[in-house]
């Protein structure tokens, strides 16, 4: 096992600030490793990395973040997802800072979604960009994440819908914290959530906060193994309008107000005023289900997620997550309270 070194982390932060544009995805692996072992890098060449990634535009190539993203899976605690070989897991996420401050459609989709025959796993954290993340939200609702232990995988049972805490399964991220948090820009880091679920989904939607990031993040999901994210072994960029949902165009201030209780707890007497924001969710949850094969073409897509939410199947979708994650919790007390 090679040795990691300031000295040796100072041959690699040379090469990326005099010479980004010959910096590897194998140079990002090995500096990776560096940050990640205790002592392995000084504070101030930890922050000067990170600045360095920004300004050479490293973080923005798609084998770079496939690199990095390679790098955090495989020091990430493993998750024992039941029936994952045969289910085609799927996940909805967005990178975050498109400075919109819009309600947490992804988790809302996600779990109509889930009550429309998807098996969703949704990896996530605590909001960084928005008002709410999608933990926050779920927390809010009474839902409860269980953290797995080094070396004993926490199985995640068979239900439409399971969400991860993005924290509880990738501990070296933890130890960057404190430089992300004191730098005033966006790192390699931010935008790395959608690549480095635990449950590796076979199919995805990716929201992102910027244009150009689009075939970055088609091409590296792509490397990561995701078959189908509205991208199925051939990247081909399309234009997608609310009309190929059958849907209504709305401004963006139009679908904020709206939460997700309101939203999914209200059966078929959804007030005229979150007409916005059904249409935004019924958007996201159709593509997600077009990507999981469950629906032929966006406008079936959201026909199936209408049907979810009037059904009430998306909310028990909710409960049942909510109430696996009650009973983790149970077993995992219940022997600590067998030894004392």
């Amino acid at each position: 096992m090679a040795e990691y070194t300031p000295d040796s982390f100072k041959i690699l932060l040379g090469k990326l600030v005099k010479t980004p544009e010959y910096f590897t995805p194998e140079d990002l692996k090995l500096a990776l490793h560096h940050l990640f072992t205790p002592d392995a890098a000084l504070p101030v060449q930890i922050g000067a990395f990170l600045a360095a990634l920004h300004i050479g535009r490293v973080e923005r190539r798609p084998e770079s973040l496939a690199a990095a993203a390679e790098v955090l899976r495989a020091r990430a605690l493993q998750a024992a997802i039941e029936d994952g070989d045969t289910d085609f897991v799927v996940d909805i996420v967005g990178t975050g800072g498109d400075g919109h401050n819009t309600f947490n459609v992804s988790t809302t989709a996600a779990v109509v979604a889930a009550g429309a025959g998807a098996r969703v796993i949704k990896h996530g954290s605590r909001a960084s960009t928005s008002s709410s993340g999608s933990a926050d939200l779920l927390q809010s609702l009474d839902c409860i994440f269980t953290a797995p232990s080094p070396g004993t995988p926490l199985p995640i049972p068979k239900v439409p819908f399971t969400f991860i805490l993005a924290p509880h399964y990738h501990p070296a991220l933890a130890m960057l914290a404190p430089y992300r948090k004191s730098l005033p820009f966006r790192t390699l880091f931010n935008v790395l959530g959608p690549l480095i679920n635990p449950a590796c989904p076979r199919g995805m939607v990716l929201g992102v906060a910027e244009r150009e990031l689009g075939p970055t993040f088609a091409q590296s999901l792509r490397e990561g193994g995701v078959e189908r994210a509205l991208v199925d072994g051939k990247i081909t960029e399309i234009k997608l309008h609310p009309e190929l949902f059958g849907l209504s165009v709305h401004s963006l201030s139009s679908r904020m107000p709206g939460t997700f209780k309101a939203l999914l707890d209200s059966g078929n007497d959804i007030p005229e005023s979150l007409t916005p924001v059904l249409h935004f969710v019924l958007l996201n949850a159709s593509a997600l289900l077009v990507v999981a094969g469950l629906a032929s073409d966006f406008k079936e897509g959201v026909a199936l997620a209408m049907n979810s939410i009037t059904s009430g199947n998306a909310w028990d979708a909710l409960l049942a997550f909510r109430n696996a994650g009650m009973e983790a919790v149970k077993e995992i007390s219940e022997p600590e309270n067998g030894r004392a």
